[in-house]
Order: structure tokens, then sequence, then C-alpha cells
């Protein structure tokens, strides 16, 4: 859909510096651009790139400025990014109505304007809010609740009384509430203790594909509002998550740890069980958590530990060899002296 230049600051909070009734039919990185399309800069380099692109205009930060292209300049070149793109590229629209394939129950309530795609199972008293979409293959547990404007992708499997709340988007594969991993020593054998708790998704959560999260043995696994998982990331049982947080690639988190408010875990951290994690703590990538984190601060390593002390060891150890060489020449001067005292 073409808009005016004029009509994109408007949308992103922007101003136009140029023509204002430029038409703008597409939005691409500078090194595909073509005339009528609109590309986007949030650093000198990206900035002199698109200048030299045959792009119409230029999303950039308001201290940018050019002679030949038009500018939208905006406070946070990254943030305009992300709405202009959305403008250009809507999500795809679902019909309304439940596909001939879909098994519901007949208890279940499913909104008039929700989309249930081919080969959906919903189960027993499920409620699926307003403009939801079941996008095919999904399976939806008894007593489970879906609130408003939910997208599962396809092959989603909610196990039963799983709450989601408005605005989640759950991709491919993932599986939430499947049985936290729990089991007791009796006799030589690993008995399973039933997990017969649930897992609550909060509003604006995104999980990406092939995520598990697993139900609480009791009471709840919690994914706090506005957080977001990555791809392949396995959430245990009665894990506690804050709102606003960010679970990249390959993490793991063990059963009933508590995570705070915009907790970063980079890819591939580890949390061992039933560990606090402060707010707004980020952990480096391939870091082992194996105690308690307070609010605030940065922390890398395994064991993990403040990211200046880590670094620190990390400079230390690179000087190891060195240091080595040195100890043994040390040690060669002082063995030849004690030699030649022993001759004395």
């Amino acid at each position: 859909m073409p808009f005016t230049s004029a009509e994109i600051a408007r949308l992103i909070g922007g101003e136009v510096v140029g023509d204002v009734n430029v038409i703008l039919q597409g939005f691409a990185p500078a090194e595909h651009a073509r005339a009528g399309d609109l590309t986007f800069a949030e650093n000198e380099d990206y900035f002199a790139r698109a200048e030299q692109s045959a792009a119409s205009a230029i999303i950039a930060d308001n201290r940018f400025s050019s002679a030949n292209k038009i500018l939208i300049r905006v406070p946070n070149a990254r943030i305009a990014f992300a709405r202009a793109m959305a403008l250009f590229f809507p999500e795809r629209p679902y019909a309304t109505g439940i596909h001939p394939t879909a098994v519901v129950a007949t208890s279940a309530t499913v909104d008039p304007s929700a989309h249930i795609g081919p080969h959906c199972v919903v189960g027993e008293r499920v409620k699926i809010g307003a403009k939801s979409v079941l996008q095919g293959g999904n399976f939806v547990g008894d007593d489970s609740k879906l609130g408003d404007e939910v997208n599962l992708f396809p092959n989603v499997t909610l196990y039963p009384r799983t709450e989601v709340g408005t605005r989640v988007r759950i991709h491919a594969g993932t599986v939430v509430g499947s049985d936290g991993f729990g089991y007791v020593l009796d006799g030589g054998a690993h008995r399973k203790v039933p997990q017969i708790g649930n897992v609550i998704i909060g509003d604006d959560v995104e999980l990406g594909a092939n995520v598990t999260i697993d139900r609480g043995a009791l009471g709840s696994t919690i994914i706090g509002k506005g957080s977001k998982i990555d791809n392949l990331v396995q959430i245990g049982h009665n894990v506690e998550i804050g709102e606003g947080s960010i679970l990249i690639s390959q993490v793991g988190v063990a059963g009933s740890a508590k995570l705070g408010s915009y907790v970063v875990l980079a890819g591939q951290v580890g949390i061992a069980g039933h560990l606090k994690i402060g707010n707004h703590v980020t952990v480096a990538a391939k870091s082992g958590v194996m105690h308690d984190i307070p609010d605030d601060g940065k922390w890398l390593g395994i064991p993990a530990q403040p990211d200046k002390q880590t670094k620190r060891q990390m400079i230390a150890i690179q000087h190891l060899p060195e240091l080595i060489r040195r100890v043994a020449a040390l040690e060669r001067k002082i063995d030849a002296k004690s030699e030649s005292g022993n001759k004395a």
C-alpha cells in the first residue's frame, strides 16, 4: 500500500524534511532499494549507504541531514523502522469461522470473530477470545483459555488448563504445558511425580518456534506480560518470569527459578533450579548461573559472575603462559644458586 512521506511521518511520529507529497511504494534496505522506496539508517555507515542508494526517502535520527534525499526524521530510527515495517507489511488477515476439518468440543466457547484453521482440535470448555487465530494443526487442551487476538502458528500444542493472555503470538512447533521433569528415586527406579499445575502466559508475550514450557508440578509456570522468548528455549516447571524479559535461543531455565522483570538471557544461558534473578539483569551468552543474582548488572561466565570481575579473570588467564615461563625461569635460577651453595 503506498503512502505519502507526510502520512508515514504522522504514523511513525516523525517529521519530513523535503517533499511531503512524494509517494512511497515500498520499504527496502539501502542496497536493494529502488526509486519510490523508503529505507532507514540508524548510524553514519547506514546513512551513507542510504544516501547513495536509489531510495526516495530515508528514515533517520534527528541528527542527520541530506542535500539529495527526503528525510523522515525521528527520535529513534530503530523504533520508527519497526513502525514503518508494520505499515508496509501488515499481518495477514484471517477469515472468521471454523474450518470443516477442525474438531471443536460442543462445550467450547469460540468468539464469532475468531479463526479456527484446518485440522485443529479444541477441547472441552476451552474459551477462545475475539479475533484469535488458530492457523492449522493446533491442539488446545481442555479448560484452556485464550484471550483476544492470540495467534497460534501451525502445530502449536497447548496442554489442558493453559491460560493465554491477549495479543500473544506462539510460533510453530511450540509446546506449552507439558509435564515438568519431576522424578524421585524409589527402590532403584525413578518414580514420576505427577505434574498437576498449569502454565499462565501474560498479555503481549511472543514465543518463538519449538519452545517448550513445562506446567507446574503444583501451581503455575508463569510468563510475565510483554516478555519475548526466542526459538528453542526450555522453561522448567514452576518457573516465573517477570514482565518485559528477553530469553534468546537455546536458553534453559530449570524448575522453580524466579526471574525478575526486564531480564535478558543471551543465547545458551543456563539457569539452575530454585534461583532468584533480580530485575534488569543481563546474562551474557553461554553463561551458567548457579546462585542468586541481585537487581541490575551484567553477569558472565561459568559460573556466572559480575562481568567486570570475569573479564579481569579472562585477561589474567591470557597472561598465564608468560607467567609460567617467568616462574620456571626463576625456579631454574633458584635451583642453580642452591646447587652452587651446596658445592661451596
